[in-house]
């Protein structure tokens, strides 16, 4: 059973009629198949950037859209005024904290810098004086032991040394028992 009709035409070439129901997508793969070897990777990424961009577009529309009817509602004009005296009644609070702070911290800058220049100036007067500089603390231990002077003080000769004079860490002499000694070079173990 051939399904193709042959048709001649009196003085005609012949016409072949070929049902559609035979055909399949094969010239498809032919027009298609050189496009995608070529220009595939191009196309998947022109369709990743599209997908992306209409889905910000869409999220930036969605994002927009209830603001935009929220100003077409007509609102109560003394809510919206209470609101905004409450606003800058929050932040004229802020701005007072903001500005106590501001001005508790320049009280503690000028407080230390005055602490700077009177040690600054102890400094100098000890210097005046041929005296080493030592500092609030030593100064103020200095002046107790002056007021309970009376009693003796014994210098602290009883200490003992942590190490003896001639001691050289390069040198492997003198250490104890923490020696270094390299590995030996035979067998480790043997019956021999």
């Amino acid at each position: 059973m051939d399904d193709d009709v042959t048709i001649e035409d009196e003085g005609g070439p012949e016409i072949q009629t070929i049902h559609p129901e035979n055909q399949d997508l094969s010239f498809l793969q032919q027009t298609l198949g050189p496009v995608l070897a070529e220009y595939g990777w191009y196309l998947l990424f022109m369709f990743v950037g599209v997908y992306l961009l209409v889905q910000h577009l869409s999220k930036r529309k969605a994002s927009q859209g209830p603001s935009n009817s929220a100003s077409g509602v007509v609102q109560d004009p003394d809510e919206v005024v209470k609101r905004q005296q409450a606003l800058e009644a929050s932040r004229r609070r802020m701005q007072e904290e903001l500005d106590a702070k501001a001005a508790l911290f320049k009280v503690k800058q000028q407080q230390l810098e005055e602490e700077k220049r009177q040690q600054k100036i102890e400094m100098w007067e000890s210097m005046k004086e041929g005296k080493s500089y030592k500092g609030k603390s030593k100064i103020a231990q200095n002046s107790e032991e002056a007021s309970t002077s009376t009693t003796v003080l014994k210098p602290k000769t009883d200490k003992k040394p942590l190490r003896s004079s001639g001691f050289n860490p390069l040198s492997g002499e003198g250490g104890g028992s923490c020696t270094w000694r390299p590995g030996r070079r035979g067998p480790s173990a043997g019956g021999g």
